[in-house]
């Protein structure tokens, strides 16, 4: 049933008259009257009687009159609710992110979206690539900041990526390293260093992406939390691997270096979000931030 047929109806219902009400909507008495014939047909009771001086309800209208105005006072609040949605007067923004993206770029991106639009509740979730690529499947989560050496593998197929930038692996040394001047250090110059890590096998680690050779990392700490390898690395009890997407949140008795590893694959780092689906008013808004703080971070 169209709802152009309510508004006429309670329109012509509340003003008694067809011209009345036709004054009112803008519309022709006579086109007024045909989509009140077309709302009786539809019905199948006659909602008015036409009376010498304007229209009256009968019972069936009366009834009628009630269900109309629920209707339109649903439709309305409906349109309400969507606009408010649109306008980012409302919503919500569900994030997920790894590790190191939390570290700064996340959390600066979410600040400048929260101080635009204060109405839409925000989420942040860290967790693993893995998990966050299945929670976009099953619209759990809206966008995805997640990290892959290989963007066409087909775990990722399900989600479409947006390239934030390339996150290049650091080494963090202790503040009295003999290497801490340097800019640049070849990951062979490190061979006989003692190693934090989060795992103890080298390839479940950041390791996985530049190692090779004849170079076989020794992990003597296995430390999960990035606080607590800096912490160790403060220490001098040995050095780790960071991605850059850390470095600002390095403590300042630590310092960093470019890991020179020829030939090892550059992480790349994407918002993803899932495949084929239009995005929310919130991530449409927040995409756009989250690019020009990977820019300001990442560079490129």
């Amino acid at each position: 049933m169209d709802t152009v047929w309510l508004r006429v109806f309670d329109e012509v219902a509340r003003r008694g008259s067809f011209t009345a009400a036709a004054s009112a909507l803008g519309y022709t008495q006579s086109a007024v009257s045909r989509q009140i014939s077309a709302l009786e047909s539809a019905v199948g009771s006659l909602l008015f009687d036409r009376l010498a001086r304007g229209v009256a309800l009968t019972e069936e209208g009366r009834r009628f009159e009630r269900h109309a105005r629920a209707a339109l006072s649903h439709v309305d609040a409906a349109r309400r609710e969507l606009a408010e949605l649109r306008d980012l007067g409302t919503g919500k923004l569900r994030v997920a992110v790894f590790a190191t993206a939390s570290a700064a770029l996340v959390p600066r991106a979410l600040a400048r979206f929260t101080a635009a639009h204060p109405d839409v509740r925000v989420c942040l979730i860290e967790g693993l690539t893995a998990a966050h690529v299945a929670a976009l499947e099953d619209g759990e989560v809206d966008v995805a900041v997640i990290s892959s050496y290989h963007p066409g593998a087909p775990e990722l197929s399900t989600v479409d990526l947006l390239p934030l930038g390339e996150d290049p692996i650091l080494v963090a040394l202790p503040a009295g390293h003999r290497f801490a001047g340097r800019e640049r250090v070849g990951l062979a110059e490190l061979t006989g260093e003692t190693w934090i890590a989060g795992y103890a096998e080298a390839e479940r680690t950041l390791f996985a992406s530049v190692i090779g050779g004849d170079v076989e990392p020794r992990v003597d700490f296995v430390v999960q939390e990035w606080t607590a390898k800096l912490g160790c690395v403060a220490a001098g009890l040995g050095v780790t691997l960071v991605p850059s997407l850390a470095a600002s949140s390095v403590r300042p008795d630590v310092v960093l270096a470019a890991l020179d590893a020829p030939g090892a694959p550059v992480r790349g780092v994407y918002a993803a979000t899932p495949a084929g689906r239009k995005h929310t008013p919130a991530v449409t808004a927040f995409l756009p931030i989250l690019t020009a703080e990977a820019k300001a971070i990442l560079g490129g």
